[in-house]
Protein backbone atom coordinates (compact mmCIF):
# COMPACT_ATOMS: atom_id res chain seq x y z
CA UNK A 1 0.00 0.00 0.00
CA UNK A 2 2.86 2.37 0.82
CA UNK A 3 4.31 1.82 -2.67
CA UNK A 4 0.99 2.70 -4.32
CA UNK A 5 0.73 5.91 -2.28
CA UNK A 6 4.25 6.95 -3.35
CA UNK A 7 3.43 6.31 -7.04
CA UNK A 8 0.18 8.31 -6.74
CA UNK A 9 2.01 11.22 -5.15
CA UNK A 10 4.56 11.25 -7.99
CA UNK A 11 1.76 11.27 -10.63
CA UNK A 12 0.00 14.20 -8.92
CA UNK A 13 3.26 16.16 -8.82
CA UNK A 14 3.92 15.55 -12.52
CA UNK A 15 0.37 16.67 -13.52
CA UNK A 16 0.61 19.82 -11.42
CA UNK A 17 3.97 20.67 -12.95
CA UNK A 18 2.74 20.20 -16.52
CA UNK A 19 -0.37 22.39 -15.90
CA UNK A 20 1.71 25.29 -14.59
CA UNK A 21 3.90 25.37 -17.72
CA UNK A 22 1.36 24.54 -20.46
CA UNK A 23 -0.87 26.52 -22.79
CA UNK A 24 -2.36 28.60 -19.95
CA UNK A 25 0.98 30.31 -19.37
CA UNK A 26 0.57 34.07 -18.86
CA UNK A 27 2.53 36.58 -20.99
CA UNK A 28 4.53 37.57 -17.91
CA UNK A 29 5.64 33.98 -17.28
CA UNK A 30 6.42 33.40 -20.95
CA UNK A 31 8.60 36.50 -20.99
CA UNK A 32 10.54 35.37 -17.95
CA UNK A 33 10.77 36.44 -14.33
CA UNK A 34 10.43 40.16 -13.76
CA UNK A 35 9.18 40.85 -17.33
CA UNK A 36 6.14 43.09 -17.82
CA UNK A 37 3.77 43.70 -20.68
CA UNK A 38 2.47 47.17 -21.63
CA UNK A 39 -0.94 47.68 -23.18
CA UNK A 40 -0.86 50.08 -26.13
CA UNK A 41 -2.22 53.53 -25.36
CA UNK A 42 -5.51 54.46 -27.03
CA UNK A 43 -3.99 57.80 -28.02
CA UNK A 44 -0.46 56.62 -28.82
CA UNK A 45 -0.95 57.32 -32.54
CA UNK A 46 -3.45 60.15 -32.16
CA UNK A 47 -3.40 62.88 -34.80
CA UNK A 48 -1.80 66.10 -33.59
CA UNK A 49 -3.77 69.32 -33.96
CA UNK A 50 -2.10 72.65 -33.46
CA UNK A 51 -3.16 76.22 -32.77
CA UNK A 52 -4.14 78.58 -29.94
CA UNK A 53 -7.73 77.32 -29.80
CA UNK A 54 -6.87 73.62 -29.58
CA UNK A 55 -6.43 73.63 -25.80
CA UNK A 56 -10.10 74.58 -25.42
CA UNK A 57 -11.34 71.76 -27.66
CA UNK A 58 -11.90 68.04 -26.90
CA UNK A 59 -8.74 65.96 -26.54
CA UNK A 60 -7.58 62.55 -25.37
CA UNK A 61 -10.57 60.21 -25.11
CA UNK A 62 -13.18 63.00 -24.95
CA UNK A 63 -15.98 62.89 -27.55
CA UNK A 64 -14.82 64.97 -30.50
CA UNK A 65 -11.12 64.47 -29.79
CA UNK A 66 -8.92 64.25 -32.90
CA UNK A 67 -8.07 60.59 -32.30
CA UNK A 68 -11.75 59.66 -32.33
CA UNK A 69 -12.51 61.53 -35.55
CA UNK A 70 -9.87 60.10 -37.86
CA UNK A 71 -12.17 57.36 -39.23
CA UNK A 72 -15.19 59.65 -39.63
CA UNK A 73 -16.16 61.22 -42.98
CA UNK A 74 -15.83 64.98 -43.11
CA UNK A 75 -19.50 65.83 -42.63
CA UNK A 76 -19.72 63.68 -39.50
CA UNK A 77 -16.42 64.93 -38.07
CA UNK A 78 -17.68 68.52 -38.29
CA UNK A 79 -20.58 67.69 -35.97
CA UNK A 80 -18.10 66.84 -33.21
CA UNK A 81 -16.03 70.04 -33.28
CA UNK A 82 -17.90 72.30 -30.83
CA UNK A 83 -16.76 75.68 -32.14
CA UNK A 84 -17.94 75.21 -35.76
CA UNK A 85 -21.64 74.49 -35.16
CA UNK A 86 -22.80 77.31 -37.47
CA UNK A 87 -20.59 76.09 -40.30
CA UNK A 88 -21.76 72.51 -39.77
CA UNK A 89 -25.43 73.58 -39.75
CA UNK A 90 -24.83 75.51 -42.96
CA UNK A 91 -23.23 72.45 -44.57
CA UNK A 92 -26.39 70.46 -43.85
CA UNK A 93 -28.78 73.25 -44.84
CA UNK A 94 -27.03 73.79 -48.18
CA UNK A 95 -26.96 70.12 -49.14
CA UNK A 96 -23.16 70.10 -49.09
CA UNK A 97 -22.97 67.34 -46.48
CA UNK A 98 -23.48 64.66 -49.11
CA UNK A 99 -20.56 65.99 -51.16
CA UNK A 100 -18.30 66.12 -48.10
CA UNK A 101 -19.19 62.54 -47.17
CA UNK A 102 -18.32 61.20 -50.62
CA UNK A 103 -15.37 63.42 -51.53
CA UNK A 104 -12.16 61.53 -52.21
CA UNK A 105 -10.12 64.14 -50.36
CA UNK A 106 -10.70 67.78 -49.47
CA UNK A 107 -9.39 70.52 -47.22
CA UNK A 108 -12.04 72.31 -45.17
CA UNK A 109 -11.43 75.77 -43.74
CA UNK A 110 -14.17 75.94 -41.12
CA UNK A 111 -14.89 79.34 -39.55
CA UNK A 112 -15.71 79.42 -35.85
CA UNK A 113 -19.15 80.36 -34.58
CA UNK A 114 -17.68 83.68 -33.43
CA UNK A 115 -16.40 84.32 -36.97
CA UNK A 116 -19.90 83.86 -38.40
CA UNK A 117 -21.37 86.09 -35.69
CA UNK A 118 -18.90 88.82 -36.61
CA UNK A 119 -19.57 88.48 -40.36
CA UNK A 120 -23.39 88.27 -40.35
CA UNK A 121 -26.17 89.60 -38.19
CA UNK A 122 -28.71 87.05 -36.98
CA UNK A 123 -31.36 87.93 -39.57
CA UNK A 124 -28.94 87.67 -42.50
CA UNK A 125 -27.61 84.35 -41.26
CA UNK A 126 -31.12 82.98 -40.77
CA UNK A 127 -32.04 84.04 -44.32
CA UNK A 128 -29.01 82.20 -45.68
CA UNK A 129 -29.74 79.04 -43.72
CA UNK A 130 -33.48 78.94 -44.42
CA UNK A 131 -34.09 80.65 -47.76
CA UNK A 132 -30.98 81.41 -49.78
CA UNK A 133 -29.53 77.93 -50.19
CA UNK A 134 -27.69 78.61 -53.46
CA UNK A 135 -25.93 81.65 -52.00
CA UNK A 136 -25.18 79.67 -48.85
CA UNK A 137 -23.63 76.82 -50.80
CA UNK A 138 -21.43 79.23 -52.78
CA UNK A 139 -20.31 80.77 -49.49
CA UNK A 140 -19.34 77.37 -48.10
CA UNK A 141 -17.60 76.27 -51.30
CA UNK A 142 -15.35 79.27 -50.77
CA UNK A 143 -14.03 77.41 -47.71
CA UNK A 144 -13.28 74.07 -49.38
CA UNK A 145 -10.19 73.13 -51.37
CA UNK A 146 -9.71 69.92 -53.32
CA UNK A 147 -7.01 67.63 -51.95
CA UNK A 148 -6.09 66.92 -48.35
CA UNK A 149 -3.65 69.64 -47.32
CA UNK A 150 -1.96 69.76 -43.95
CA UNK A 151 -1.14 73.05 -42.26
CA UNK A 152 2.45 72.71 -43.46
CA UNK A 153 1.30 72.10 -47.05
CA UNK A 154 -0.97 75.15 -46.93
CA UNK A 155 1.85 77.34 -45.61
CA UNK A 156 4.12 76.11 -48.39
CA UNK A 157 1.54 76.45 -51.17
CA UNK A 158 1.44 80.25 -51.36
CA UNK A 159 -2.10 80.11 -52.72
CA UNK A 160 -5.00 77.67 -53.12
CA UNK A 161 -8.14 77.64 -55.23
CA UNK A 162 -11.49 76.87 -53.60
CA UNK A 163 -14.45 74.97 -55.03
CA UNK A 164 -16.09 78.36 -55.59
CA UNK A 165 -13.20 79.35 -57.87
CA UNK A 166 -11.69 81.86 -55.46
CA UNK A 167 -7.92 82.07 -55.20
CA UNK A 168 -6.77 82.44 -51.61
CA UNK A 169 -3.31 83.77 -50.87
CA UNK A 170 -1.74 81.74 -48.05
CA UNK A 171 1.14 82.97 -45.92
CA UNK A 172 2.74 81.83 -42.67
CA UNK A 173 1.66 83.71 -39.57
CA UNK A 174 3.74 82.48 -36.67
CA UNK A 175 3.09 78.75 -36.59
CA UNK A 176 -0.29 79.22 -38.29
CA UNK A 177 -1.46 80.01 -41.84
CA UNK A 178 -3.07 83.29 -42.88
CA UNK A 179 -5.55 83.48 -45.77
CA UNK A 180 -5.29 86.88 -47.41
CA UNK A 181 -6.34 89.47 -44.86
CA UNK A 182 -9.45 87.53 -43.85
CA UNK A 183 -8.66 84.64 -41.54
CA UNK A 184 -6.00 82.64 -39.70
CA UNK A 185 -5.98 79.02 -38.61
CA UNK A 186 -6.68 78.66 -34.88
CA UNK A 187 -6.80 74.86 -34.59
CA UNK A 188 -5.36 73.09 -37.60
CA UNK A 189 -4.85 69.55 -38.85
CA UNK A 190 -7.90 67.54 -37.89
CA UNK A 191 -7.06 64.46 -39.98
CA UNK A 192 -10.35 62.67 -40.71
CA UNK A 193 -11.30 59.84 -43.05
CA UNK A 194 -11.45 61.85 -46.27
CA UNK A 195 -10.38 65.38 -45.35
CA UNK A 196 -8.18 67.75 -43.42
CA UNK A 197 -10.17 70.22 -41.35
CA UNK A 198 -8.67 73.51 -40.21
CA UNK A 199 -10.63 75.77 -37.87
CA UNK A 200 -10.18 79.43 -38.84
CA UNK A 201 -11.11 82.71 -37.17
CA UNK A 202 -12.80 84.47 -40.07
CA UNK A 203 -15.27 83.99 -42.93
CA UNK A 204 -13.51 83.99 -46.29
CA UNK A 205 -16.27 85.38 -48.55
Amino acid sequence: MLGLRIVAAVVVAIVASSCSGGEDETPERAAGAGATTTAPSATANAPVVTGPLCDLLPSGDDPGAPALLRDEPADVALTWIPVVTTFEAAVRASGLARYLRRAAGVTILAPTDDAFAAAFDRQRLDDLLLKRKRELRALLEGHIVKGRRSLAALRDAGSVTTLAGDTLTVAPKGAMARFGNRATTVCADYDVANARIHVIDGVLR
